[in-house]
């Protein structure tokens, strides 16, 4: 979730109603009368965590692809920054001309309820991709990558990565009540535990800084002389990660474990800044998400969780796996 500078409170009034992301198109609205979903409605509105980041503009790419393909036309809006406030604006300005059905990765998990809620009160149905709501009612459907088995991934690659020597952990989150990342961090915490030669010394949260991250990587290098590995649970933590090893000196000598495989995470693998990287399939899960919006908008059935894959890619063979590389546009 690659996270841009909060705009003024009115730039971000005015981004709700007007922005479109890149590869969007359309109008959302334009239904008909009324604060109903109008029957024979073939628009749907995605609603992404954060603009311009690598992970959602590939999930954008897939949704945009499948709504064509089943003669749907999706426009997608997304928040200046990953924000509760700035998302719920955005849903907000859906107005009174709600889409048939709303795709949406809710930057909260409970912030979030009430202005979703008010969408699919207006007749629209709900989706989730990626992140989800605590509350299981609103969503006929939620898309999203197995977060805690990703996690989980996460610790078996660390392991393989210290190759049996001692050492602490430091694993970095992004903001208290993100469902996908807490996931993340419980998942290599459970499963870390089966690692005796690790140890973790507990989850720290970033609120999605990269010079927050960074910061809390190099107060970990000074009290825990024995680091050898960072998990972070997304990309801007990755980043800010990175850059406190290297402005330590220790790049290689601890090892960065990422989550996601967006360009600037891609290269820094290559490079040998990332000893791992624990790829999504976001094109998957956009795909998936309009399926089950479509479905659920012409009343067949529909699943109400589906998972894409997950896939742990080192230096070595980060050529095979070329094709979970996220892109940067449609």
């Amino acid at each position: 979730m690659k996270l841009t500078k909060t705009l003024t409170a009115l730039g971000a009034v005015v981004s709700a109603a007007a922005l479109l992301s890149a590869c969007g198109s359309g109008t959302v609205g334009q239904t008909g009368s009324g604060d109903q979903a109008q029957p024979g409605n073939k628009k749907l509105a995605l609603i992404p965590g954060v603009q311009a980041e690598p992970f959602y503009i590939s999930l954008q790419c897939g949704a945009q692809a499948e709504a064509k393909k089943l003669g749907y036309e999706l426009t997608t809006q997304a928040p200046q920054k990953f924000d509760a406030a700035l998302q719920t604006q955005l849903v907000n300005a859906l107005g009174s001309n709600p889409p048939a059905a709303l795709l949406i990765a809710p930057t909260d998990d409970t912030a979030m309820l009430a202005p979703i809620q008010q969408v699919k009160n207006r007749g629209a149905k709900i989706v989730e991709v990626d992140t989800s709501l605590k509350d299981t009612g609103v969503a006929v459907s939620s898309v999203s990558s197995d977060n805690t088995a990703g996690g989980k991934l996460a610790a078996q690659t660390m392991a393989k990565l210290a190759a049996g020597k001692s050492g602490s952990v430091l694993v970095l989150d992004t903001i208290a009540g993100t469902s996908t990342t807490a996931a993340r961090a419980k998942g290599f915490e459970d499963e870390l535990k089966n690692t005796p030669n690790l140890k973790s010394i507990g989850v720290q949260f970033t609120q999605n800084e990269p010079d927050q991250a960074a910061s809390k990587v190099t107060a970990a290098l000074s009290s825990t002389p024995d680091l050898i590995g960072i998990f972070a649970t997304n990309l801007n933590t990755g980043e800010g990660a990175a850059t406190g090893l290297r402005n330590a000196g220790k790049v290689g000598a601890v090892n960065l474990v990422g989550f996601d495989a967006s360009p600037s995470e891609v290269e820094g693998l290559k490079n040998g800044q990332y000893q791992a990287l624990i790829a999504q399939d976001p094109a998957a899960i956009g795909t998936q998400g309009v399926q089950q919006a479509v479905a659920a908008i012409e009343g067949k059935p529909v699943t109400r969780n589906l998972t894409a894959e997950l896939h742990s890619i080192t230096k070595a063979d980060m050529d095979a796996n070329s094709q979970y590389f996220y892109k940067q546009s449609c």
